[in-house]
């Protein structure tokens, strides 16, 4: 997988106690790597990097991404192979209740990974992950390609566009220049779902909890349309990144979009309806419930022009969207019902997303 380079290798991943970031420490366990991991907390209660024991597997350390001279030190010191920046503040209702948090986290944040990477100057190929919602979202039918225009209405998607204009001047001010060791790329994903999240205000997650203690769930705009994919499909962009990055000077400085198929996007309702096949409701009525309370802007329409990552990487989606409604409902299932053993079935899942994608014979899986 990915031409075996990560075996043996250092890999540093910010926001690994999260649920992208649990899963991709455990991905990178699986192949070998090294994992350092820095966080600020453990995000939630249950939490999938507690469930997995991760901490007993990689080298944890507890800091705010925020702490400038603490990321310094940690980098010059660890001197990572690679570095996977996914560190964020992830939810939308949060960044109306507190913006400043919001900004702080996810545009000073990141600025002080790039910083700690231009001070230590060491060889590393870094990946910095931003999000879809990085776009100026004009509701167009049509996917964002990466050379779009950035920006957004509310604080969550500002702060993911400022994020990306800091990375594109530091990779022009410092990173470009010969003498520089660093190799940058960026991942730009979004819609996110699969086993492990418990993430407030995410549909997906207020269903697997309510339906665990047999409660309807509430939904607040069943018509509103997402692309959605698989954690694992942009975790195996972000790691075809940088393999490609690490092998690639002419990808330095590049950003690339990791979607799903055009298939993918369906409605909020769609969703709910398939999820809860795999949870015996012989009435789909008792499974959730439109309250029509929206206290927030969301987007109607989001999705992304993949085009890029498949001419470059060769990279494209692996999971159809029965495999992810499947994945996603059988790891909450296994979790909350049948109580098995959960490294077990995410290691699982991993081995079985391998499988597919070596079955439609995408180069990474070399």
């Amino acid at each position: 997988m990915f031409k075996d380079v990560y075996r043996n290798k250092k890999v540093l991943v910010t926001g690994h106690t999260g649920f992208k970031g649990s899963w991709l420490t455990s991905w990178l366990i699986k192949l070998g790597a090294n994992v350092v991991g820095i966080s600020k907390d453990i995000p939630t209660k249950p939490s999938m990097f507690e469930e997995l024991k991760l901490e007993d597997k990689i080298k944890h350390y507890q800091e705010d991404i925020r702490d400038l001279l603490k990321m310094k030190e940690i980098i010059s010191n660890e001197k990572p192979q690679f570095l996977f920046h996914l560190a964020a503040q992830p939810i939308v209702s949060t960044s109306y209740n507190d913006p400043i948090e919001t900004i702080s986290s996810n545009v000073v944040g990141t600025a002080n990974i790039l910083e700690a990477l231009k001070v230590s100057n060491h060889n590393c190929t870094a990946i910095i992950i931003t999000s879809d919602k990085a776009y100026d979202n004009v509701e167009q039918v049509w996917g964002y390609k990466e050379d779009d225009k950035m920006g957004g209405k509310d604080i969550y998607s500002g702060s993911k566009g400022a994020a990306e204009l800091i990375i594109k001047s530091y990779y022009h001010s410092f990173f470009k220049k010969d003498h520089c060791n660093i190799k940058l790329g960026i991942g730009r994903a979004g819609n996110v779902i699969g086993g492990g999240d418990w993430a407030k205000d995410r549909i997906v997650v207020d269903c697997m909890v309510a339906w665990s203690k047999k409660e309807v769930v509430e939904i607040r705009a069943p018509k509103a349309t997402r692309p959605w994919q698989h954690v694992l499909e942009p975790l195996s962009g972000y790691l075809n990144l940088g393999e490609e990055l690490y092998q690639n000077d002419s990808l330095h400085g590049e950003a690339f979009n990791f979607g799903p198929r055009a298939e993918q996007n369906h409605t909020v309702e769609e969703l709910l309806i398939d999820l809860s096949k795999y949870w015996n409701f012989e009435d789909v009525n008792n499974a959730y419930k439109v309250t029509g309370n929206i206290p927030f802007h969301e987007a109607g329409l989001l999705k992304l022009n993949c085009d890029k990552a498949l001419f470059y990487l060769k990279w494209q989606a692996s999971l159809e969207y029965k495999d992810t409604i499947k994945f996603t409902s059988e790891w909450y299932y296994d979790f909350y019902i049948r109580e098995k053993n959960i490294l077990g079935k995410t290691l699982e899942q991993i081995v079985e997303y391998e499988n597919i994608a070596i079955s439609k014979g995408l180069k990474w899986t070399e």
